[in-house]
C-alpha cells in the first residue's frame, strides 16, 4: 500500500485493511466529506501550488488542510485509482440560484466518473454542502443519503450532457439544478487542472477569491463560516452567529482544525 493510500485512509478513518469495494463507497464519501472541508483557504492566503499529486498529497493529506472540488475530487481521483476503480476525471459548470444561471467561471467544476457492472456513476466530494455522499447513477435513479435525494438526467445542451439535480434536506421541496457536466470532457492530465485554478483564482465572478468560505457536512447537517457568520445546519434548525475576526479564527481552529 503507498504513500497516499495510506494517508488517504488515516486522514477520513478509513482501516488500513479495509477492502474499498463499490458498496464501501458510501462509507468512503460520507467519511471524507465529514474530515475534509471544502475551502478556499489558500486562495485568499495567496499561497496556492500547481496540482500535482505531491503537492495535494502535501496539503490535503499532511498538512490537513481542504480545498476547492478540483483539489478534493483529484485526491479522491487518486485514492480511487490506488484502489482499482479506473476513475475518470470530467468538467462540469454549477448553476447559480441566487442568479438564476450558469456559473460565469464556466467548466470550472471537476467530478470523478466509475463504472460498475457497465454504469456509469458520478462519485463527488467536492461540491461543498451539496454532496449526495453517495454515487449517483447517470441512469436517472434517485438516491438518497443523508444530505438529501440526488439524481442525474441525460439532457443534450451547450452545458453538456447530463445535469445532477438534487433535492437538500435541510431546504428544498422541488428538484433543483446543481451542477451539468460533459461525460466526454475528460481531464487527461492533472497539469489540465491548472487552468481551472487560475480561472477560479482570477475571474471577476469567481465565488471563491473575495471572502473565506470554509464548509464540511456533520452528523446532522453542515456548518459554513465566512469572514461574517458561522452557521450550523442540521436537519431541523439553523444556527447563524455573526462574528469577527477573532472569532473566525477561533472557529476555523475548533472546528475545521483549519
Amino acid at each position: 500500500m503507498n504513500d497516499l493510500n495510506v494517508l488517504f485512509r488515516n486522514r477520513v478513518g478509513i482501516p488500513q485493511n479495509e477492502v474499498i469495494t463499490f458498496h464501501y463507497l458510501d462509507n468512503v464519501l460520507e467519511k471524507t466529506a465529514k474530515s475534509i472541508p471544502f475551502e478556499n483557504l489558500c486562495i485568499i492566503e495567496n499561497r496556492m501550488k500547481e496540482i500535482t499529486k505531491e503537492n495535494l498529497t502535501s496539503k490535503i493529506l499532511e498538512q490537513n488542510e481542504g480545498g476547492l472540488c478540483y483539489e478534493l475530487n483529484t485526491i479522491l481521483y487518486l485514492f480511487l485509482n490506488e484502489n482499482h476503480f479506473n476513475p475518470t476525471l470530467v468538467r462540469g459548470v454549477t448553476y447559480n440560484h441566487m442568479e438564476q444561471q450558469w456559473s460565469a467561471t464556466g467548466n470550472t467544476h471537476v467530478l470523478n466518473l466509475i463504472t460498475h457492472n457497465g454504469q456509469v456513476f458520478i462519485v463527488d466530494t467536492g461540491f461543498g454542502g451539496n454532496l449526495p455522499l453517495k454515487p449517483v447513477p447517470l441512469s436517472g435513479e434517485c438516491v438518497a443519503s443523508i444530505n438529501g435525494e440526488f439524481r442525474v438526467d441525460p439532457v443534450e445542451s451547450e452545458h453538456g450532457d447530463y445535469i445532477l439535480f438534487m433535492k437538500l434536506n435541510r431546504k428544498d421541496e422541488e428538484w433543483k439544478i446543481g451542477y451539468a457536466f460533459n461525460s466526454k470532457d475528460k481531464v487527461h492530465n492533472l497539469t489540465d487542472l491548472n487552468d481551472v485554478q487560475r480561472i477560479i483564482v482570477e475571474h471577476p465572478e469567481s465565488a471563491f477569491n473575495k471572502k473565506p468560505l470554509i464548509t464540511k457536512i456533520t452528523d446532522n447537517g453542515n456548518i459554513t463560516l465566512t469572514d461574517t457568520s458561522f452557521t450550523e445546519h442540521d436537519f431541523h434548525t439553523l444556527n447563524k452567529e455573526t462574528i469577527d475576526e477573532r472569532r473566525f479564527n477561533e472557529i476555523r481552529k475548533e472546528y475545521f482544525n483549519l
